[in-house]
Formats: C-alpha cells, structure tokens, sequence
C-alpha cells in the first residue's frame, strides 16, 4: 500500500505519496521545516498552520502520555500514536525512533511497522538501548560505529516503501566526542545507508553546527534541531546548507504553558469566566477533529431523518425611524438583513425548509432558498392569520417564529431536542423586570426556579400583554416548536379559530393559549441571549451583540 496523497509540493512537482513528499522536502535545494507533533490534534494543527512535515518527537510523546524520554514508552505504544497522527493529518512524518528500541532485529521489525502504518520516515540515534535523552547529562555512551551502521542496514533492508526516508543521528558532538568523530560517523552512515545525517548540538551557538555542515560538504542532506541555538538567524542555515530544520518540542511545550495557566485561573477563581474567551471554543475543536465530514457521511450513509421546516412570521410593517419602503425583516444589521441572520439559526440548526409569511412591502421582502408566502390583507389581520396563510407548510416538525427576532443557537437547539409536542421559547428575566408597550407576557403552572439541577417542567396557562405583574413568568420569545403531532393539534386550533370567525384577529399569544387549554405546552424558560427588534435603540443594540 503507497497512502497516496497527491500532495502538491513548492517547486510545482506533485508528490504521489507521503514517503515521496518526506523524501522531497529533505533533498530539495531549499530549506525545509518539520514541526513537531505528539498525538492527532497537535499533527493537525501543524497541517492547518502550513507546514509540509510532522517531526514525530519521542519526547513530547512519551511526556504526553506522561512519561520520561528513556525508552519508557514501548514501541508499541509510540506506534499507537503514530496511527493517529497519520490517520489525523495528509501530512509525511518523520518519526524520532530513539536508538531503533534495540539492536539491528528491533528496528527492522519497526521499520516494517511504520510503513504498514504510511509513516514516511525514521531517525534513528548512535546511542544505546535504553537512550537518555541527549540534553541530560554529560559524555553519554555512544553505539560502536559497525554496530549502528548493522541498525541502518537492516533497517534500509526493511523498508517497504522505496520513498522511505531512514535519517542517521550523530550523537558526537553531544557527547563530547569532537568534530572529527562526528564526521567519522557520519561518512560511515552514509555509507551504510543513510538517506540523511541529523547532526546534534547543545551549544548556545551554532558554530560548531556550522563547521560540521563546511566539512560536510552536503554529501548527503544535513538536518538539524536548533533547540539550544534558537538565536540563529534562519538565513545563516540556508547559507550553510542545511537541508531540513526540526522545531522539535514547541507545541508542546507552549501547550504545557497554556494548560498551567488555565488550571490555576479556574482553580483560583473557581469558576470559568476568566478562561472562557481567552480558550479555544469546543466549535474549534469540532472544526479540528472533523465534524463536519462526519456529517457529510451521516447525510450519505445513514436514512435521512424527518425534514423539519420552519415559518416565519414576518408580514408586519415599518420600524419606526428607518424609511418607510423598508420592511423592519429587511434591516440590515451589520452587513446582513434581519431576516438573512434569523434563517442562518434556522439553518445551521438543521431547519432548512423555510417558509417566510410576508406582507408590508413584500417585493422587498426576499432571500434565495427561502419560500414566500404572501399576506395581502397584512394590514387588517392578526398574526393567527398570516401562520394560518402558510398552512400548507406547517406538517410534520415545524418551528414558528416571529420575523423581527434574533435568538442564540442553543436556545432552538434546546426547543428542537425536547420531548414535548409543543414547547414555547419564554425568557425568564422579564419576570423581574419593568415592562412598557404590547409584550407577550406568560403564565405558567411554576416560575422559573434559577436552580441548574431543577428540571420539572412547565406547563403554559395563558399568554397576553394583560397579565398581572404578580403572575408573570417571562416573555415569549416570539419561537415555538411543534412535533408532527403538535402541528396536528395547531392545524386544529387554526381551523377552530377560522369555523368561529376569530382567524382574522387572532394573534399568536391567543393561539397558544387555546392550544394551552386543550394540549399540553411545555415552557422552555431562558434567560436572555435573545433579541426582539422593535425599535431603534433595539436595532442598535442588535448590532452590538451581533
């Protein structure tokens, strides 16, 4: 198996597989960047920054599975990451094999393992079985030159990819061995095989980086991993032509900074709203771990579940202050009318058949995708009466909703999910505020409690502007849910309502309550996060939230 990818690559050549685009980006004449990774999210994020290769670090995966970079962490277990990586991000990678995890078998046996796997490369190091990591300690034991050139071999041998990429390490200048050793290994790797020599440093310069890659003389791609000289001038390494640059613990590291501070600020505060902008947002991590592809494949694969629809109620007039062809769904807030943003919530709450009931100034009222519905007699009928202009839209599960309203996502979510046949958006803090002008206020068999763990429902009573202070439980929202047998009982109500010449006159908060008192209406209470726009200082205010 090759694991195509088509992976375009800079100089306009296409690289079929990730062996050959890990191979390409280390012999090409210009210098390459591998940044490091540790598990799939992070392998993910390098792709979306733009990078064209994944270091597999050794330490930052044994240190995010919470271990030390001695080998404590088996093979095995690093393979288990890698699959993820891989099967996260397009991108090749190459692997830190550590020593090879033993002797020539040990890492023949990897090396078939990570081509199973389409893990494009390996970087093995002259060091002995169990390593320690290069920058503890001083004048660490190094592998004897045949015996590391048997691991090349044998690994080269292995290999079942003939893209794949085996990098030599050179441990000697680490270790204090000096730079004539340092290029006596390195010439015998190359050799033995090597498609590529990792030359080590832990100076705070990169001098002696430099004086390798002078006497090296690019008999094969040099790579490098400034984590110690990091104040080099980038330009300095293309000039000594070094082949690849290794950022080799960054994203971990900083994510370790991060995840501190997050820890201590929730912990100090005991609560999230410090953090909470200053994080990335779940929909962030949904976008990173591919949500929406599931999606896709949920549409083709699984029995599509039944469409619900929507109508809008939106056949009202003017806002006052704006001119007057204007119908109030059609202002523009922010670069979209008001209209556009209310079906956007319909639609990516999966509402997509929408129906728009409209009337003021009509032929101003339109939006692709959207159906129209018309009310002629806009100006002498009530509400009940424009619903009732879409009747044939309203079958199965059908959301009602005022025209001139903005809402959170998570409030129709939560109407969308419940079990009940009708439910009523109704916003609780308008029980404990002053009310002016027509609002349609809510009576209900119990109040909103406040409590996070209460979840007794409630039922609505009545809805009109007259209730008395002392029996206010919110405000409707101006947004109902029905199921398929909800629209069944509205289909009757409305039909009820025509046979007894009320249709004409009748308003929503009317509707609802003689629905209220033959079936039950469940009350869905929140608290704010919605928008009624019925006046200038409302239409500013939407802009501001919006």
């Amino acid at each position: 198996m090759r694991h195509s990818i088509a992976m375009p690559v800079r100089d306009g050549q296409v690289a079929t597989t990730r062996f050959a685009a890990l191979r390409h980006e280390i012999t090409k004449p210009t210098l390459s960047f591998l940044m490091e990774a540790h598990d799939g999210i992070s392998a993910k994020i390098v792709e979306e920054a733009g990078f064209r290769g994944i270091w597999a670090s050794g330490l930052t995966i044994s240190a995010s599975l919470g271990l030390r970079d001695s080998n404590e962490a088996s093979w095995t277990q690093v393979l288990d990451v890698l699959e993820y990586m891989a099967d996260a991000s397009t991108l090749p990678i190459l692997v830190d094999g550590d020593t090879g995890h033993g002797n020539f078998n040990n890492v023949r046996r990897f090396v078939r393992k990570l081509c199973e796997r389409g893990i494009a490369g390996v970087c093995i190091e002259d060091k002995l079985f169990p390593k320690t990591n290069s920058f503890l300690g001083e004048a660490q034991p190094l592998a004897d030159i045949d015996e590391f050139c048997g691991r090349i071999k044998a690994g080269k041998d292995s290999q079942t990819d003939p893209d794949f990429t085996l990098v030599a390490r050179v441990e000697a200048l680490i270790s204090g061995r000096g730079m004539d050793e340092a290029i006596t290994r390195a010439e015998a790797y190359h050799r033995a095989g090597a498609d590529a020599i990792l030359i080590h440093s832990k100076k705070a310069s990169a001098d002696e980086i430099f004086r390798f890659a002078e006497i090296w003389a690019n008999r094969a791609p040099l790579i490098i991993v400034p984590t110690m000289y990091y104040a080099t001038p980038t330009d300095l390494f293309r000039q000594a032509g070094i082949s690849t640059i290794i950022w080799a613990n960054h994203l971990l590291r900083s994510s370790i900074t991060a995840m501190r501070q997050t820890a201590a600020a929730i912990q100090e505060d005991e609560s999230l709203m410090r953090v909470e902008g200053s994080v990335a947002t779940v929909k962030d991590i949904f976008q990173l771990v591919g949500n929406a592809e599931l999606e896709e494949a949920e549409r083709r694969y699984l029995p599509a579940p039944p469409a619900v629809g929507a109508v809008v109620l939106a056949a009202g007039g003017e806002l006052g202050g704006l001119p007057a062809d204007q119908p109030k769904c059609m202002v523009d807030i922010r670069g979209q009318s008001l209209l556009k943003r209310l079906t956007g919530t319909l639609r990516e709450c999966g509402v997509q058949d929408v129906t728009v009931v409209r009337g003021y100034r009509k032929e101003a009222v339109a939006l692709p995708g959207v159906a129209m519905v018309d009310n002629d007699r806009f100006a002498e009928t009530g509400e009940a009466w424009s619903l009732a202009c879409a009747r044939n839209a309203i079958r199965g599960e059908t959301v009602v909703a005022y025209g001139d309203v903005l809402f959170r996502r998570y409030i129709l979510d939560s109407l969308l999910t419940s079990s009940a046949d009708v439910v009523v958006a109704v916003d609780a803090v308008a029980s404990v505020q002053p009310w002016a002008g027509k609002r349609d206020l809510v009576m209900a068999d119990r109040r909103y409690s406040g409590d996070y763990l209460d979840d007794e429902p409630a039922m609505l009573r009545r809805m009109n502007q007259y209730i008395p202070a002392s029996e206010v439980a919110g405000e409707w929202m101006g947004l109902a849910r029905f199921s398929a047998r909800g629209t069944a009982w509205l289909q009757e109500e409305i039909a009820a309502l025509e046979a007894e010449g009320l249709l004409e006159q009748a308003d929503m908060p009317l509707l609802l309550t003689r629905l209220a008192a033959r079936h039950p209406v469940r009350v869905k209470y929140f608290t704010g996060h919605w928008l009624d726009v019925d006046t200038m200082t409302d239409l500013a205010e939407a802009r501001n939230v919006t």
